[in-house]
């Protein structure tokens, strides 16, 4: 099976072939197989009336793709919040204003809904972007309303990102923090981009986290009541296992 862990492990190009067809806009296609790794209940087993899926994590965790599984298992909508702050990035680079400024970052927050369908949103340079702006408190202010009116949809839905379950949706009815070791984090990073350099990627993903963690507004972290999933080792199937089996507990009757 497909190697969440540490998919270098596997040969090269099998490799490259499979974990290609995973990403990108064929992740959403592995929403559509989650389902089959599961030996749990089949999909609405235990929907309730109104459920709200907080999913946090840093990057490269794999948050995303286990967030868009449960999705597609539960039939809720999702929301990738993360998205958002990308889009506040590459405005304000665009617009010729300086991310690490609030008062350009702000500005942004105004942008077209056209550019969240943008492939420039996927780039390792539009999430460089996103973290610098979202340090700023009006940023995150400004975003805020836009995430909750996406969670309070009728039925629910399924929000992943940094502070969704300390802040956007704190009452979420379950909550999973999804994290993985820098390193492995960092050849998951590389696999994507043969063309970058390890130590680069691993030095990014340092940078990233701990100005994530120690902003001072809306850090990223653990909430108290969120399960903890680590991917470290975990295939991607493994994964998505686990995680339905961590929400399904928390909304049986």
């Amino acid at each position: 099976e497909l190697q969440f862990g540490n998919p270098l492990r596997m040969r090269p190009p099998v490799t490259r072939t499979v974990f290609s067809f995973l990403h990108g806009v064929s992740w959403r296609s592995w929403t559509n197989v989650a389902a089959r790794f599961s030996s749990h209940s089949p999909p609405y087993a235990y929907r309730v009336a109104r459920m709200i899926i907080a999913v946090d994590g840093p990057a490269a965790s794999g948050k995303g793709t286990i967030a868009r599984s449960l999705a597609a298992h539960f039939g809720l909508p999702h929301l990738d919040t993360g998205l958002l702050y990308r889009a506040v990035g590459v405005a304000t680079e665009r617009a010729g204003g300086d991310p690490d400024v609030e008062a350009d970052a702000l500005k942004a927050c105004r942008f077209n809904d056209a550019l969240l369908a943008e492939p420039a949103l996927k780039s390792e340079k539009a999430a460089g972007l996103a973290s610098r702006v979202s340090v700023h408190p009006k940023v995150r202010a400004a975003l805020l309303k836009r995430q909750r009116d996406f969670a309070a949809k009728p039925g629910g839905a399924v929000l992943d990102g940094r502070d969704i379950g300390t802040v956007i949706v704190p009452d979420a009815d379950a909550k999973l923090f999804v994290t993985a070791s820098p390193e492995v984090r960092a050849q998951r990073r590389q696999f994507e981009d043969y063309s970058r350099d390890y130590p680069a990627i691993l030095a990014d993903i340092l940078s990233r986290d701990e100005r994530d963690s120690g902003r001072a507004d809306a850090p990223m972290r653990r909430a108290e009541d969120a399960d903890l999933l680590d991917t470290s080792d975990l295939t991607i199937g493994a994964a998505v296992q686990r995680a339905i089996a961590l929400v399904e507990a928390r909304i049986r009757p």
